[in-house]
């Protein structure tokens, strides 16, 4: 997978992260240290481009919600404890949709899979990038 990250100007900085390829458990470590890294460096409102992203998996949802988490400034599930941290992926959707993290343009495929798990119900999804960004 390739993470590709640019800005944008809503009315806020928003740091958009472009996913290619397919995010399991192979790569999803790459997500959440390039999106740690960001916020280490300032960047608070993230946008996912899932537009090229082919696969996700549970890693790669695990992935997704700690870069929510990150995002909300909040403690971050161990990513090496395996059950524990994609049961904690089940609560994302009891604490509402998530302010500084947005989903663009998720496959129709992916998109299920973000159905399946409620994260359609935690995240904003939207398919028009100046959308996404005029919504931070």
């Amino acid at each position: 997978m390739n993470i590709i990250v640019s800005q944008a100007q809503g009315s806020v900085p928003v740091t958009v992260i472009k996913l290619d390829g397919q995010l399991d458990g192979q790569n999803y470590q790459d997500l959440i240290a390039k999106a740690r890294e960001l916020y280490e460096s300032g960047a608070r409102d993230f946008l996912i481009d899932m537009s090229d992203l082919t696969y996700i998996s549970s890693a790669g949802l695990v992935a997704l919600h700690t870069v929510a988490l990150l995002a909300r400034g909040e403690a971050l599930p161990d990513t090496e404890a395996g059950w524990p941290a994609i049961r904690s992926v089940g609560r994302a959707g009891g604490s509402g949709i998530q302010e500084r993290v947005k989903l663009l343009n998720p496959r129709d495929d992916v998109k299920s899979v973000l159905d399946m798990v409620g994260f359609s119900k935690a995240f904003d999804i939207f398919s028009d990038f100046d959308e996404a960004v005029k919504s931070f």
